[in-house]
C-alpha cells in the first residue's frame, strides 16, 4: 500500500489522460499497472528513470515513458525521476560519466576542464563519444540498479514492519479480550 505523501504528489491516471498533447496515445495509457504503486512497479520504474537520467540525449522523458510502457512499470514515477538531470545537475552528471568512461577504456580525457562552447565540443567529438557513451551506461546501469534494489528493499522493510505491527496488535487484543469460558 503505497504512503499517502506520494499518493499525493503523483498525477492521477485520468489527469495524465486528458492533457492535449497525450489524447493520441490515451489507449497505450490504460494499463493500470503503468498507475499502480507497489514493489515490482516501483522498482523498476526508479530502474528506468534512473538508467534513462544518464542518456545524454534530448528527449530523455520521451525514451522512458516508452520504457515504462513496454515494461508496465509506474509511469509518473519513472518520469519524475528522469528530472534527476536537470540543468543544474548536468554537467557534473556528464562530466563525472565522461572521465568514468575514459578512465575504463584506458584513455587519456580530452577535457581536463569544463569548456562545452559548440567549437570545442565539435572539434573534439571523435575522442569524446566513446568514453561519454561508456561512462553513462556504466552510471545509468549502476544507479538504476541501486535505487531499483533500494526501493525494492525499503518496500518490503515496510511490509515487514506492518505484519509485525498487525501481529502484535492482534496479540494485545487477544489478551485483553478474556475468552468466555463454555
Amino acid at each position: 500500500m503505497p504512503h499517502p505523501l506520494f499518493q499525493r504528489y503523483l498525477p492521477t491516471a485520468d489527469s495524465i489522460r486528458e492533457t492535449p498533447i497525450l489524447r493520441p496515445l490515451r489507449h497505450l495509457l490504460q494499463d493500470p499497472e503503468l498507475w499502480h504503486l507497489h514493489r515490482r512497479s516501483v522498482g523498476g520504474a526508479c530502474f528506468i528513470g534512473m538508467f534513462c537520467a544518464f542518456i545524454p540525449l534530448p528527449g530523455q522523458m520521451l525514451i522512458v515513458a516508452v520504457l515504462a510502457i513496454a515494461a508496465r512499470c509506474n509511469l509518473p514515477l519513472a518520469v519524475a525521476l528522469v528530472w534527476v538531470t536537470n540543468p543544474v545537475t548536468f554537467t557534473p552528471m556528464f562530466l563525472f560519466a565522461y572521465r568514468l568512461g575514459a578512465w575504463l577504456l584506458d584513455m587519456d580525457p580530452v577535457f581536463t576542464e569544463l569548456d562545452l562552447s559548440w567549437e570545442s565540443l565539435r572539434a573534439s567529438f571523435s575522442a569524446l563519444w566513446l568514453p561519454l557513451i561508456t561512462g553513462c551506461l556504466v552510471c545509468g546501469w549502476v544507479s538504476g540498479l541501486t535505487l531499483a534494489v533500494i526501493a525494492r528493499l525499503t518496500w518490503r522493510l515496510h511490509i515487514l514492519r506492518r505484519w509485525r505491527q498487525r501481529r502484535e496488535r492482534r496479540r494485545a487484543n487477544a489478551v485483553s479480550t478474556p475468552h468466555a469460558a463454555p
